[in-house]
């Protein structure tokens, strides 16, 4: 391990030390509790908003924005539903061993709560540019609702960042691993044709990006959770085993027989919480930049549908994930990240489980690099002005070929390290505006309930 490698390891071990754990889980337990359980509660009602009316019986004129509330979804999905459900949890096991499963686990039941008030405030605190597009944000909502312009362009600085140099080398690099352990491709020719086919989709803003999103998501999470199912029928006996590692890893790692030497609960949490934080990105305000964009004029409802895509991407897909590379036993063999997974397909479905693999961890990785350089572009948007969109998209695609080439370990260190300090910054918006999110919430649900008594009423 060279000097750099060190540094950036140890850097983000500070960055995801105590201090920003404690600050992650205590944001969402305090929103669910305040919430009382909403993503529980109001799950059915998050459902049906997902799948209803695209317009909700609202005129043109009231609904701001510029994409359908389920393009919102589909674009966050594509944003979180990436490498991060397939080698980020490979990773955070390798690292943090099974039980680093149920903290990620936990952290996405809180998350629920958190991404639905971040969609909230980025729809509350929205901002409709001169030209008509829109722009919303942890930045915006932290300098108009905080009154802290400084702190606003602390956050939007490691937003920025954060997709430039870290996402786009992990999704290319996570491609890259994939298409050369199991077709032989070099990972030069891997990182320059995903720039070139980034480019085609990102040149054309956010309206480009969300109808690939929209046509790429539903595909890409149908074909990686029948694989995975696939596999875990064929293993179903070692499902429980699977479990007991999860449970017990969680809380004393060293009674797991054959474990990775090292392993401790505090690894659990910190690689449990971290890379489930970089999948389903909740606490971290990239909710708040997607869901403002939609074409709605009630804020609620469209936080209600964001909390779902926490759920389909932690509670489901990396669930999956963790279980499959658990009930096949790759995950204790020296191997990590889509390597891992590719193993554990393979050892259930064949070659044809690997070459899954290699198509999920594309169509994910792909549909990730069409969708974080919009946070990025509005980020920097809000630090330097509108002239720096066709230049950022520029250097995104310039980075996703050079990060094809780079250490896997390195990408995720320098993810977690922006991950870390973009969670730090808006957990104090959302602290800070949890009261005004809270009341927004509880006055909308209490009007719903009101009208479907009346409702029931008027039939009697």
């Amino acid at each position: 391990m060279d000097f750099f490698e060190r540094s950036i390891r140890f850097l983000a071990s500070i960055v995801w030390g105590p201090q920003t754990l404690i600050l992650l889980f205590g944001v969402g337990l305090y929103l669910t509790f305040r919430l009382r359980f909403v993503q529980i509660r109001r799950f059915g009602l998050s459902v049906r908003f997902l799948f209803g009316r695209k317009d909700f019986g609202e005129s043109e004129k009231e609904r701001k924005g510029d994409i359908t509330p389920f393009q919102a979804i589909a674009t966050s999905l594509a944003c979180t539903v990436g490498n991060g459900n397939i080698a980020g949890v490979c990773t955070a096991i390798a690292m943090g061993g099974p039980g680093a499963v149920f903290w990620m686990w936990v952290l996405a039941f809180l998350g629920m709560a958190t991404k639905l008030v971040e969609a909230v405030l980025g729809q509350k605190f929205k901002k409709i540019a001169p030209d008509g597009t829109t722009a919303g944000g942890p930045m915006y909502y932290i300098a108009e609702g905080l009154k802290l312009p400084w702190l606003a362009g602390v956050f939007a600085f490691f937003m920025g960042c954060k997709p430039l140099f870290a996402t786009s080398a992990i999704q290319s690099n996570s491609i890259a691993l994939a298409l050369k352990s199991q077709l032989g491709l070099e990972p030069w020719i891997s990182g320059l044709g995903l720039a070139v086919i980034t480019w085609l989709v990102i040149i054309g803003g956010i309206k480009s990006i969300a109808r690939v999103a929209q046509f790429l998501s539903p595909i890409m999470v149908f074909l990686y959770i029948t694989g995975a199912m696939l596999t875990l029928i064929i293993f179903s006996s070692h499902i429980p085993h699977a479990f007991s590692l999860i449970f017990v890893g969680a809380f004393k790692p060293s009674a797991i027989s054959g474990g990775i030497v090292g392993i401790t609960i505090r690894n659990a949490i910190r690689y449990g919480f971290s890379r489930g934080a970089y999948s389903n990105e909740a606490g971290t305000g990239t909710a708040a930049v997607f869901h403002a964009s939609a074409r709605t004029s009630e804020p609620v409802r469209q936080g209600l549908i964001a909390s779902l895509d926490v759920f389909i991407d932690t509670i489901i897909i990396c669930s999956l994930t963790g279980l499959t590379v658990l009930v096949t036993g790759v995950w204790n063999k020296g191997i990590t990240s889509t390597e891992m997974t590719a193993e554990a397909f393979k050892a259930g479905l064949g070659p044809v489980g690997a070459l899954i693999v290699v198509a999920s961890s594309f169509l994910f990785g792909y549909s990730s690099l069409i969708a974080v350089p919009y946070y990025g572009e509005i980020s920097f948007r809000y630090l330097l002005g509108s002239w720096i969109k066709r230049p950022f998209r520029w250097i995104f695609c310039i980075v996703i070929f050079f990060g094809a080439v780079m250490k896997v370990e390195e990408a995720w260190s320098i993810g977690d390290i922006f991950n870390g300090m973009m969670v730090f910054t808006n957990s104090i918006g959302l602290f800070g505006l949890a009261g005004l999110a809270i009341l927004s919430v509880k006055s909308y649900l209490n009007k719903i309930d009101s009208d479907k008594k009346q409702a029931q009423y008027s039939i009697k």
